[in-house]
């Protein structure tokens, strides 16, 4: 039995590995913002040390319903005060590891949903 959809309208992460994904089949070995809406940029920064507040503030301008944050290769908190941009505008932010932020924005973005996936991917 066929569980996935036969077509899939947002871009998909079609593979990944430890410190890169694949986006609709192109590697990338940079951290990535990617939007079910079709916006893909390099999230400027390559360890979780180097994020701040202006990286989350930077996902709200994007309006979606929900962030699925992947923290690298293990599961790591941003300060609630730089979420606070997020939670003004009320977007959802769910925090996991980059691999399974991966697999969480694809069944997301396949139910239609208006998702933004930040990835962190360290070397």
């Amino acid at each position: 039995m066929k569980f996935q959809p036969d077509r899939f309208d947002a871009q998909a992460i079609t593979a990944y590995g430890p410190g890169w994904v694949a986006v609709d089949g192109e590697k990338t070995s940079a951290s990535t913002v990617l939007s079910s809406r079709g916006q893909r940029f390099d999230w400027q920064c390559s360890s979780f040390a180097d994020l701040t507040a202006a990286h989350f503030a930077q996902l709200a301008d994007l309006q979606p319903e929900v962030i699925v944050f992947g923290s690298g290769a293990r599961l790591r908190f941003a300060p609630p005060a730089w979420l606070a941009p997020l939670m003004r505008r009320r977007i959802g932010v769910e925090t996991m590891d980059t691999q399974a932020a991966c697999r969480t924005y694809n069944i997301l973005a396949g139910e239609g949903r208006h998702v933004v996936a930040a990835l962190l991917l360290e070397a």
